[in-house]
């Protein structure tokens, strides 16, 4: 059974956010249902509502840094259980055969991600549908466990600019001794 769900879309490039009805896809045996609790905002989200990479396709409903609480989990989740604090990045689902994806590097599938929003699900061929909304479903694959204690509102951005600045931080091996500009948001920070 399909989730009626209330999200905030754009119908078209000139338009705003406005509140949109629509249906999630009945969850499956390797599903998470999440109930979204806080979704940043990224520069993407606001490309893709404005079609500035002209592939979107409307109506959508962005958000790809979605903090949540699990509602339920289907019959093959181990990992994740209800009340669990989760998150969600810009990733639901892949083909999982790929070398890529064999090798936990499912952003480089050589069948293309599914991705949360204005994305086509691989099995069902529904639209996705991102985080500015009540509720996803989502592959346990791409479901992170949310630490204890972290701020839930602060977490979210980590799913997509944190990650964005980890991730060569640490193929580069950057440690201590290491000196590293970030800059962002009309600032620079130097870290040591």
């Amino acid at each position: 059974m399909s989730i009626r769900i209330l999200g905030y879309a754009a119908q078209s490039a000139q338009d705003s956010l406005k509140p949109y009805r629509f249906e999630r896809r009945e969850p499956r045996a390797d599903d998470v249902v999440i109930e979204i609790l806080f979704c940043g905002v990224c520069h993407s989200d606001l490309h893709q509502a404005r079609n500035d990479w002209a592939n979107s396709v409307y109506p959508v409903v962005p958000g790809h840094e979605i903090i949540g609480r699990v509602l339920s989990v289907g019959s093959a989740v181990t990992r994740f259980k209800a009340d669990d604090n989760v998150g969600v990045g810009c990733m639901v689902d892949s083909c999982q055969h790929c070398d890529p994806c064999q090798h936990g590097l499912e952003q480089y599938c050589e069948e293309f991600p599914t991705l949360t929003y204005n994305g086509t699900d691989r099995h069902d061929h529904q639209t996705t549908y991102g985080g500015y909304s009540e509720k996803i479903v989502v592959s346990d694959k791409f479901v992170l466990k949310v630490p204890d204690g972290l701020d839930l509102a602060g977490a979210a951005p980590l799913l997509c600019a944190g990650i964005t600045t980890y991730s060569p931080l640490r193929h580069w091996n950057v440690g201590k001794g290491s000196k590293v500009a970030v800059v962002g948001l009309g600032a620079s920070v130097i870290w040591h």
